[in-house]
């Protein structure tokens, strides 16, 4: 594995750092599933961590109202700590949110991260998002973005 070089503009994965930084963000983001637009919002929170493409968190109030419903299961980040999922509309556990974050991460409180890939489209200032591979992490990969992304077969041990 061998890091791409940032170009201008860009930010390299590899330079994101461990633990996570969670930074406020003014971009607009647009969720769209089953053809309506169920997110539109400007107050977003990114998470940032080594080999990984940012993992944006919106406000739980954000979300189309009926949109989010509880799924069964829980995971542990050894730094943000226990999350909760959530199906959205018709897409089981496509969401997830950490209702009492580890110091450090307060900023995630009420708000909830999907992944991208199970979304039918989902923007950050108009730019459509590739979703990161694999079904775990849900990192949103734009232009600005580079890698190599942790996530793939073959990754989990970078």
């Amino acid at each position: 594995m061998r890091p791409v070089v940032p170009g201008p503009g860009q930010e390299s994965v590899w330079d994101y750092p461990r633990p996570p930084r969670v930074e406020p963000m003014d971009e607009r983001v647009v969720i769209e599933l089953d053809g309506v637009t169920i997110v539109d919002t400007t107050d977003v929170v990114r998470v940032l961590e080594t080999s990984h493409p940012p993992v944006y968190y919106l406000p739980r109030a954000a979300f189309a109202d009926g949109v989010l419903m509880p799924a069964p299961g829980r995971s542990m980040c050894e730094f943000k700590g226990s999350a909760g999922y959530l199906s959205v509309k018709s897409r089981d556990s496509a969401a997830w949110y950490y209702p009492t974050p580890m110091p450090g991460y307060e900023l995630l409180r009420d708000r909830v991260a999907v992944y991208p890939g199970r979304m039918d489209r989902c923007t950050i200032a108009g730019e459509v998002v590739t979703a990161q591979d694999g079904d775990f992490y849900g990192g949103w990969i734009t232009s600005k973005i580079v890698g190599p992304f942790k996530g793939g077969e073959g990754t989990w041990g970078w």
